[in-house]
């Protein structure tokens, strides 16, 4: 099983490019979104930390944004909580899908969380920053210091792509980055079938 990596800021298309590879995805967003939905285990636990702000199951994402605006290690303190539930999903995922050619990973802090293998293949989404700030300012929770919070986050963006096995631009239309998936897929079946 090839396990493809996708790397990349915040709202540079990574969701949107791992689609594009039309096969499995383990997408940690979604995955974080569900759990906020319906585990209530992780709410206990929250609301455990933060009573004065996390006070409704299913999770508000506003009570959310409250609470990792008011302490500078409310994030990390969440993140605590939350990850651990994430990875288990993540190898229930891979367990699932252990038979197929290939499955994508669509986790911003794969690296700083240190999910990776030594021979996952990392792609890197590049994006125009007027780009990326159109998307974000779009998002309905856009809050400047939450994203800020979630920026000092993820390493230093440079790395990243130094380290990524390919760099994909997201700065065209959907048909011509769906083109350029196909093809950036192709190389990876190639390369990988033939060493």
């Amino acid at each position: 099983m090839i396990r493809v990596c996708v790397l990349g800021s915040i709202a540079s298309g990574k969701s949107f490019i791992s689609k594009l590879f039309n096969c499995p995805i383990f997408n940690a967003d979604r995955e974080v979104i569900d759990i906020y939905k319906k585990d209530k285990n992780c709410f206990t636990k929250l609301n455990n930390k933060f009573p004065d702000y996390i006070k409704s199951f299913p999770v508000r994402k506003t009570e959310l944004i409250n609470a990792i605006s008011s302490n500078n290690k409310s994030l990390k303190l969440i993140s605590s909580i939350v990850h651990p539930i994430v990875r288990k999903r993540m190898k229930k995922f891979l367990k699932e899908k252990k038979n197929s050619k290939m499955i994508v990973l669509d986790i911003p802090l794969l690296l700083e969380n240190k999910l990776n293998k030594k021979n996952d293949v990392l792609v890197f989404v590049n994006a125009q920053k007027k780009k990326i700030l159109a998307r974000v300012k779009k998002r309905r929770y856009y809050d400047k210091r939450i994203l800020k919070h979630l920026k000092q986050n993820q390493s230093n963006l440079f790395k990243k792509r130094k380290l990524a096995n390919y760099v994909i631009d997201n700065n065209f239309a959907p048909n011509i980055m769906k083109q350029k998936v196909n093809l950036l897929k192709k190389k990876i079946l190639y390369e990988r079938n033939s060493s």
